[in-house]
């Protein structure tokens, strides 16, 4: 049986899911390569778990945890209204290409609708063709303001 769901992280199936899950994300070569650190493992459920503005999705197979999606409010200042964005999408190897993260995302558009959203957001790696083909199919795309201007960059500054 298959279902996507809102996770309650106090649930400890889910909890132990979610660590798992980023786990395997971070060591794909599209989540860095690298294991989490311990201090992620360990805190995480409780750091997203304190938080009023995120929602976590999983896919279920036979109540097996085969992917996650995790999203956090924001506001667009120039709708004046909230979005949602699409922190971290991933699906265990084994069930890439079954249309798993379609499903996860539209769990995620129901959401964000429900909240009155006027957008979602996410970012992806240039070289992740396959994440790129499923977000355009679910009509996901670049980001301008003004075409002569270029498409939007996400950039960072660690601290």
């Amino acid at each position: 049986m298959f279902e996507i769901i809102q996770a309650d992280l106090s649930n400890p199936t889910y909890a132990k899911a979610l660590v798992n899950l980023l786990n395997i994300y971070a060591l794909d070569p599209m989540g860095g390569g690298k294991e989490l650190p311990d201090y992620v493992k360990e805190n995480i459920v409780l750091a997203l778990s304190s938080r009023t503005d995120v929602y976590i999705i999983m896919a279920l197979i036979n109540g097996d945890p085969v992917g996650l999606l995790i999203c956090f409010d924001g506001f667009s200042t120039f709708s004046c209204k909230p979005l949602l964005n699409v922190h971290d999408v991933v699906v265990k190897p084994e069930y890439r290409g079954q249309g798993i993260s379609k499903m996860m995302l539209k769990k995620a558009e129901q959401i964000a609708i429900e909240k009155g959203c006027c957008k979602l957001t996410l970012e992806v790696l240039e070289g992740n063709k396959a994440a790129k083909a499923s977000y355009s199919s679910c009509g996901f795309e670049g980001y301008d303001l003004d075409p002569k201007m270029g498409k939007a960059l996400f950039w960072q500054k660690k601290l």
